[in-house]
C-alpha cells in the first residue's frame, strides 16, 4: 500500500479518494475550501492539509481532479504547489480535464524536480466516481503509468495508456465530442417520438437494443422524458470541456462542425439557466422552441 495525497474533493474527487482510502492506502487530501477536506477526513480516515505542498509532503503518487487550466496550475505551482513538495521519482496523476497544452507545461516543470506526469482524465460521471468504475484515459511515460496503473484500479473499472504526455487528454477531448453527438441526436428522437404521439419512453427502450443504442439513450432517455436533469456532469463543464476540444481541433486545423453546433446548443442552455443541469438537458431548447414548460 502506498503514502498518497489527492488534490480536490469536488463531486469527482472525493469519492475517488474514498477508493483509495477504502484500499488500505494512505491518503492526505487537500482542498480549496479547507472545512470540505476535514470532513473527508473524518468521514474516510485518513488525514488532511491546509496546502497542496503539505498535502503531498512523502506521498509516493500525487492525484489531482480539479476544475479548469488555472486551477490546475494553481494546485501544482508555486511556494505552496504540489511540486514544490513532492520528492524526486514521485508520481503525479492528474485526473482533471484540462487542455493538452497545460498538462505538456505542468509535466515539463515536473520533470525538473524528477517526478513522472501522467495525464489520466476520467469518463465514467459522479455515478462512476462514486461507484468506482470510471474509465481512464492515460499519457505519460510507460513506466509511470504502470506504477500509477494498480493506484488507479481502485476507482476504475477501464484503464488505457495512449502514449505520451497529453495523450490522455487527446482521447477525453474525444469522449466529449461522442457524447455531445450521441446525446443530440438522442434529444431529436426523442422529441420526434413526443410530438408524433409515441411513448418516448418505449421508443427508447427499443431503440437502445438495436443499432440505435448507446449508453445515453440507455440511462438518460427516461429522465430526459421526465425532465430530470440532475443526474451528473453540468453543462457548465461540458461546454468547458467542448471549448477545449474545439481549440485542439483548430490548431490541429480540423473541421469539427457538429461539435461547434452542439456547443452553441449548450450555450442556449445555459441561458435558460441551466449551466447545472447535467448533459442530457439539451433536449430543453425543443420544449422552449416549442412553448413547452421547461
Amino acid at each position: 500500500m502506498a503514502k498518497l495525497a489527492f488534490l480536490g474533493l469536488g463531486v469527482m474527487g472525493a469519492p475517488m479518494a474514498g477508493h483509495l482510502q477504502a484500499a488500505g492506502h494512505d491518503v492526505t487530501v487537500y482542498n480549496r475550501t479547507e472545512a470540505k477536506a476535514e470532513a473527508w477526513a473524518a468521514t474516510h480516515g485518513g488525514g488532511f492539509a491546509p496546502s497542496p505542498r503539505a498535502t503531498v509532503a512523502g506521498a509516493e503518487f500525487v492525484m489531482s481532479c480539479v476544475g479548469n487550466d488555472d486551477d490546475l496550475r494553481a494546485v501544482v505551482l508555486g511556494e505552496d504547489g504540489a511540486l514544490a513538495g513532492m520528492a524526486p521519482g514521485a508520481v503525479y496523476v492528474d485526473h482533471t480535464t484540462v487542455s493538452a497544452t497545460v498538462t505538456r507545461e505542468l509535466a515539463a516543470q515536473a520533470a525538473k524536480g524528477e517526478v513522472a506526469w501522467v495525464d489520466a482524465p476520467v469518463s465514467g460521471g459522479q455515478a462512476g466516481a462514486e461507484n468506482g468504475q470510471l474509465a481512464i484515459m492515460c499519457g505519460g511515460e510507460a513506466a509511470a503509468f504502470a506504477s500509477a496503473e494498480p493506484v488507479m484500479a481502485a476507482y476504475a473499472k477501464a484503464i488505457v495508456h495512449f502514449g505520451e504526455v497529453g495523450a490522455g487528454q487527446l482521447t477525453k477531448m474525444i469522449n466529449q465530442i461522442c457524447i455531445a453527438g450521441a446525446i443530440q441526436g438522442i434529444s431529436e428522437g426523442l422529441f420526434f417520438a413526443m410530438e408524433a404521439g409515441l411513448d418516448p419512453k418505449k421508443v427508447a427502450d427499443l431503440v437502445s437494443q438495436g443499432a440505435g443504442g448507446s449508453w445515453q439513450l440507455a440511462n438518460r432517455a427516461a429522465t430526459m422524458v421526465d425532465n430530470e436533469f440532475n443526474h451528473g456532469f453540468a453543462v457548465d463543464w461540458m461546454r468547458k470541456d467542448l471549448g477545449i476540444a474545439l481549440a485542439q481541433g483548430k490548431e490541429m486545423g480540423l473541421s469539427l462542425p457538429v461539435t461547434s453546433l452542439v456547443d452553441q446548443f449548450y450555450a442556449e442552455v445555459q441561458q435558460l439557466g441551466g449551466g447545472r443541469w447535467d448533459t442530457s438537458s439539451l433536449i430543453q431548447r425543443f420544449r422552449k422552441m416549442h412553448g413547452m414548460d421547461i
